[in-house]
């Protein structure tokens, strides 16, 4: 089956006011940049955002942000986004801040049908306010429960048209989780191939976790922070 769409904004067309999203990347490592442009344009609203980070204030998921178009996030880390700090602060964002290890288990409890699991992460803190806890091994661990979308957007280095998704190094954090546990996983890939080219061996989301496919253009790799070596013999 081919899953290629023509464009993103075809792709992202049938997302509605008020859906729980997952978007996939690092930082802004592995973003899916041409989806969430058209998420942008289409001008969605109260959207319940679940991702590692916000992006920075105008990078990835920062023009979502400014345009009001997130009700809800759920992440682990949002240090570089003063525009999320600010509707944080005034009480204009809901957040659920989750550690980072817990959010993806989560995600993969969320695509695997798990109910829910226990963790020591959070025992003593607000993370843990609210969650029933036990005592195993006469250690508390608190329940944590899974995560589950209604759309996934996560991106590939490279795809076959069936949907196949291959990832690269920093982006196979919390995408290819991510395009388990969501009812429309959607995912753009930089390399779109035919069928029988990528080698099965590599394939690390197959297909059927992926209803439909973009082939992404115009990447521009952003650097979260950039930090340069001073040249030879500069600083002495």
């Amino acid at each position: 089956m081919n899953k290629l769409v023509e464009s993103a904004d075809a792709a992202v067309a049938d997302i509605r006011d008020g859906a729980t999203i997952m978007v996939g990347g690092f930082g802004l490592c592995g973003n899916p940049e041409n989806l969430i442009a058209a998420l942008h344009r289409s001008g969605v609203k109260g959207l319940t955002l679940i991702s590692n980070n916000c992006g920075t204030t105008d990078l990835g998921l920062g023009p979502l942000l400014q345009a009001r178009q997130i009700r809800k996030i759920l992440a682990s880390y949002v240090g570089e986004n003063k525009e999320f700090e600010r509707q944080f602060l005034s009480g204009e964002l809901e957040v659920e801040l989750v550690p980072q290890g817990t959010l993806a288990e989560r995600i993969r409890a969320g695509g695997a049908g798990i109910g829910g699991f226990y963790t020591r992460t959070g025992v003593g803190t607000q993370v843990a306010e609210g969650k029933e806890s036990r005592t195993i091994d006469g250690h508390e661990y608190i329940l944590e429960k899974p995560l589950f979308a209604d759309f996934a957007l996560v991106h590939a280095h490279t795809a076959d048209t069936h949907g196949n998704l291959v990832f690269r190094k920093t982006a196979r954090n919390f995408n290819p989780v991510m395009a388990t546990a969501a009812r429309v996983t959607i995912a753009e890939a930089e390399h779109v191939v035919a069928p029988g080219q990528l080698d099965p061996d590599l394939v690390q989301t197959p297909g059927i976790y992926v209803k439909r496919l973009v082939k992404g253009a115009g990447y521009q790799k952003w650097i979260e922070r950039r930090t340069v070596r001073p040249a030879a013999g500069e600083g002495k």
